[in-house]
């Protein structure tokens, strides 16, 4: 996933996250929503919380949106 994808999804990715990372908390939510480069940000707060790497975040990230994108698909 790239940074542009991340930040136009927002807000949809901010519901989701608890379901995933239940580490990570309304308070570090309300710090995301106010940085520019929220996906910089996201990426260190998972290394921060969850031991993974730089390149290991951002996979998961990639995986997380995935998921997503399947489970929220229309019938089109």
């Amino acid at each position: 996933m790239d940074k542009m994808i991340f930040e136009e999804n927002w807000k949809l990715i901010r519901g989701a996250i608890n379901a995933r990372w239940n580490l990570m908390v309304e308070y570090d939510l309300l710090k995301l929503d106010k940085v520019e480069a929220k996906f910089d940000k996201f990426v260190a707060m998972l290394q921060v919380k969850y031991g993974y790497t730089r390149q290991g975040a951002r996979d998961e990230i990639g995986k997380f949106w995935a998921e997503y994108e399947s489970n929220n698909r229309s019938g089109t």
